[in-house]
């Protein structure tokens, strides 16, 4: 059975067939909403166990640095704590104009190379195609 989560903002829905929960934002939000965003994503997977997330940021076109600075530094590593013993895996489903704002902007790129090194105590990797994700998630 599915178990959804849906408000203006998002919807994140608990895969159990493929173990993955699936969070897509419906437009950008405000530091204070998108928190509460992240929040409520951690409270689903810690319910249903689940440390492997697709994160569908295609429609948040904004490039917030505080957003960024908050999820890298400090949002990720306590929920990859709160997963333990699983490691968390983030999918991230973007779009090559998003990827490109961020890769440009020396603030921001400073935040995806520090979500993408292999020490965190979590994985991310960014796809443009939902399947290929999907795919990584369920091989890792």
């Amino acid at each position: 059975m599915l178990e959804t989560s849906e408000c203006a903002s998002r919807s994140i829905v608990h895969r159990p067939d493929l173990g993955v929960l699936i969070v897509r934002w419906h437009h950008d939000a405000e530091l204070a909403v998108l928190q509460a965003d992240y929040q409520a994503m951690l409270a689903m997977a810690q319910q249903f166990g689940c440390a492997r997330w697709l994160l569908d940021v295609r429609r948040r076109e904004g490039a917030d640095p505080a957003m960024s600075a908050w999820a890298s530094t400090v949002f990720y590593p306590e929920a990859a704590a709160r997963l333990l013993p699983q490691k968390l895996h983030l999918a991230v489903l973007t779009s090559t104009y998003i990827v490109d704002r961020f890769l440009n902007d020396p603030v921001q790129k400073e935040y995806v190379e520090y979500m993408m090194a292999p020490e965190r105590a979590f994985l991310t990797r960014m796809f443009a195609d939902e399947g290929e994700a999907t795919r990584w998630l369920s091989a890792n």
